[in-house]
């Protein structure tokens, strides 16, 4: 059973059903969420790639737990790498299966010619949609859903969790759904252990962001700048900020800005942190392990791997901190990069005495090489954000709807095309 410790800055909720059993918990929350259905309408997005349709597992039993859900009013899949017709079609038929009495299903087709329309209209009025990627995927699935105006709850997960379950997407969406409550956003959080190798996973969170974030608090608080002091003591508070799972109010988000790379899920929470109030925000714990596929760390391709999100993530923290005032140079990041390194040796210390008390596999030498190599990540993400002038968000939907007239209805009529 997990603890019920509160930090003050934001609520969290919490892994404490344990004394239900699952099934009974299951249908206390399934029963909730469908009252709440039928005057809210809940909207689920999922960013998939094509090939994962093919040889994905984890798919597979994702499709078959959501066909069992009965308070979801809209699935879209947000699908990308798609080259042609014939896959896109293929695609359709395999997420038919979301299908049901009360329940719409549509693909949105990214790399199509109405999507890619969509985004020249938009890129003509001087705004900037962004780099393939699932950012944009999720980015213009989440525009079609407001252009629909039916959803008043948007959730979101990514389609590659092996141990997906309906509890999951149901503990997701309740604090938001639920109107008592009052949250207008909820991130996911779990721990990540590989039952197979028995080691902790997730090394960008736990040796980058979370000693990243950690350092920066304490540079900004130390250094008299207390707003981006608050600033990375909210992304602090955060449990796996590069979590892929959360819900939102529709509200909030035709509010927020998007990142097309990975720094998606740090902007995300950004941009909650400029936009909302932080008792308007939650995270819930999902599940007690939570697996996905795994990506290499690439230290010799920066296109690649681990290599490219902790770029693309350090990119992004460097470019909000510029663009907040602060004047970045070689001698600032040089000591940025130092202090974070020192700092993710104490986690990774605290990572080993967690593991070895746990039982677990702990390889802290290489542990040490890695948070090394995301130390020179830090000196990469600086050398290209030095030639970055312009945001590496795409503009929210908001700002897009006021300066392309016409957008929400020309998208959702690209995508009802796509679907006919």
């Amino acid at each position: 059973m997990s603890s019920f410790f509160q930090d003050g800055i934001i609520t969290n909720i919490h892994a404490l059903h344990d004394l239900h059993g699952p099934q009974d918990y299951l249908n206390l929350m399934e029963s909730k969420l469908r009252e709440y259905a039928q005057s809210c309408g809940i909207s689920l997005i999922l960013p998939c790639l094509f090939a994962e349709i093919k040889k994905d597992e984890a798919l597979d039993r994702i499709v078959a737990e959501i066909q069992k859900v009965n308070y979801l009013n809209k699935v879209v899949v947000a699908l990308g790498d798609v080259a042609g017709e014939k896959q896109f079609m293929e695609a359709r038929e395999f997420f038919a299966r979301f299908h049901s009495r009360n329940r719409e299903v549509k693909v949105v087709w990214v790399d199509g010619p109405r999507i890619q329309n969509i985004f020249s209209q938009i890129q003509s009025r001087g705004l900037y949609p962004g780099l393939r990627g699932k950012g944009q995927s999720v980015w213009i699935a989440l525009g079609y859903l407001l252009g629909g105006k039916e959803s008043d709850v948007i959730v979101l997960h990514d389609s590659d969790i092996l141990t997906y379950d309906r509890i999951l997407i149901a503990r997701l969406i309740e604090p938001v759904a639920n109107p008592d409550k009052g949250f207008e956003f909820c991130k996911g959080y779990y721990a990540r252990v590989s039952p197979t190798d028995r080691a902790m996973k997730g090394r960008v969170t736990r040796l980058f962001v979370l000693p990243f974030v950690d350092t920066m608090k304490d540079i900004m608080y130390s250094n008299g700048n207390k707003e981006l002091g608050r600033f990375f003591s909210f992304h602090r508070s955060f449990y796996y900020p590069l979590a892929g799972e959360f819900s939102i109010s529709s509200k909030l988000g035709s509010t927020l800005n998007i990142a097309y790379d990975w720094g998606l899920e740090v902007s995300m929470l950004s941009e909650v942190y400029n936009r909302a109030i932080p008792r308007k925000i939650a995270q819930v714990e999902l599940l007690t392990n939570y697996e996905h596929k795994h990506q290499d760390l690439s230290p010799e391709d920066k296109g690649k791997g681990l290599h490219r999100m902790v770029v693309d993530i350090a990119k992004f923290y460097l470019f909000y901190l510029r663009s907040h005032g602060l004047a970045l140079d070689d001698t600032y990041v040089d000591m940025i990069r130092h202090t974070y390194y020192q700092n993710s040796l104490r986690f990774i210390k605290w990572y080993s005495d967690d593991s070895e008390s746990n039982g677990l596999v702990y390889d802290r030498y290489q542990e040490e090489l890695t948070a090394r190599c995301f130390r020179d990540f830090l000196l990469e993400a600086w050398e290209e954000g030095k030639k970055q002038n312009d945001s590496p968000l795409i503009p929210s939907w908001n700002r897009v709807h006021f300066s392309v007239p016409g957008i929400y209805e020309n998208l959702v009529k690209a995508v009802e095309d796509d679907n006919s």
